[in-house]
């Protein structure tokens, strides 16, 4: 998930300033009786995609599970989104299409779902700008700010617009409202952009407790996944792979679908695999018997698959960027290259050292588990509760 990357990776370095974690709940004094509902009751989230959307990725599942765990608690959650919606244990509503429903959110808001006690506008690059139409307790949960990947994706006019209307939403029309940073990379990042650092709540992305966990790959077997989309840059590690797979041998496995895959295909060489999407079973399986997991993305907010692969004691290879840089602890549950030369030698440094890669697992393993969705669920109920307790006078 996108942040602002300079063209050489800066030097490996600690994370950014602390900002404000999610708050304790609301005491009873000032929230619901134990007995009554639980405040906010009705929550709307505005999101682009539901989670079955083909093109979902790691903030739509967030989404998912902070809807599941809301619901679990009593809240009554709508998710409003573009394209097709399937039936979940909350409600979900399409606007539209995946560009239209943009526009037509303000209208369907009021007409499908009526009144809401918190409306969570989810900052997925272009903005529904929310607070200039709906007059009520808001939340903004920012995954990433996508800055340089307008640029990646669309034509030098298109691209500009984007980023400027991104940043405009941000730091002007949520200027009164609290924000929900997935990482503290993404904190950094909405900082930079001029919102007060006491204005962001941290709220890390969590991870299923994996269960039993299935035995390591007798043979050596490196596993990417996601979206294949160009940022991820998958293109990159397949020229890698040519130089890696003559010193460590073995597979690579890259798991996920995308508008890059027939391209990606046609420039595999030996011993590669594109498995498209594959079930949770499956995906466990590989997680489990993968040596290291390869995240040769450019720009992320988090990097949810490097927390589900430490879950299983899989390691991690990546790039020094934002968000990676907290998923990832350097030199402990896995390395961060600073180029390319550098990300190869990474490669082969652990797939040579069994020891050091056992070393690398474990730590992972530990960290993961400092990251479960019901502590996510319990941090954004905390801001929930401060959002809707705290909202200005006439929101």
């Amino acid at each position: 998930m996108p942040q602002h990357v300079q063209p050489s990776p800066p030097p490996l370095h600690p994370a950014p300033p602390p900002v404000r974690t999610a708050p304790p709940l609301a005491p009873p004094a000032v929230g619901p009786s134990p007995s009554g509902p639980p405040l906010p009751r009705r929550i709307v989230f505005l999101a682009r995609r539901d989670l079955g959307n083909p093109a979902a990725g790691g903030s739509e599942l967030l989404v998912d599970r902070i809807a599941d765990g809301l619901t679990a608690h009593g809240h009554d959650v709508t998710l409003l989104c573009g394209g097709p919606a399937a039936e979940r244990g909350y409600r979900v509503i399409s606007a539209g299409g995946d560009a239209g429903h943009f526009l037509r959110a303000p209208r369907e808001l009021p007409r499908r779902i009526g009144d809401c006690d918190l409306l969570v506008e989810v900052c997925n690059g272009m903005p529904y700008l929310a607070p200039l139409w709906h007059r009520g307790p808001t939340l903004c949960l920012v995954n990433h700010v996508h800055t340089d990947l307008w640029g990646m994706r669309y034509p030098r006019p298109a691209a500009r617009l984007g980023r400027r209307l991104e940043h405009w939403a941000l730091a002007g029309t949520h200027r009164r409202n609290l924000m929900v940073a997935v990482s503290g990379s993404t904190a950094a990042a909405l900082h930079a952009l001029g919102v007060d650092r006491d204005r962001i709540r941290l709220v890390h992305n969590g991870v299923e407790d994996p269960g039993p966990l299935a035995p390591k790959a007798p043979e050596p077997l490196f596993v990417a996944m996601g979206r294949l989309v160009e940022y991820k840059r998958i293109d990159l590690l397949l020229r890698l792979w040519e130089r890696v797979r003559p010193v460590t041998g073995g597979r690579l496995v890259i798991v996920g679908d995308g508008p890059e895959r027939a391209r990606l295909s046609a420039l595999a060489g030996p011993d590669v695999t594109f498995t498209g999407r594959i079930s949770e079973r499956r995906k466990h399986q590989l997680l489990c018997s993968a040596w290291l997991l390869l995240h040769p993305s450019l720009v992320e907010g988090w990097g949810l698959v490097v927390m589900e692969a430490a879950a299983r004691r899989t390691p991690a290879v990546g790039f020094d960027i934002p968000g990676l840089r907290d998923s990832v602890e350097h030199g402990v549950t896995g390395l961060l290259a600073r180029g390319e030369s550098a990300f190869a030698a990474h490669w082969c440094t652990l797939a040579l050292s069994a020891r050091r890669r056992e070393t690398f697992a474990l730590a992972a393993e530990r960290r993961a588990a400092r990251f479960r969705w019901g502590h996510t669920v319990a941090d954004f109920r905390a801001v929930a509760a401060e959002a809707f307790l705290t909202a200005p006078p006439g929101r």
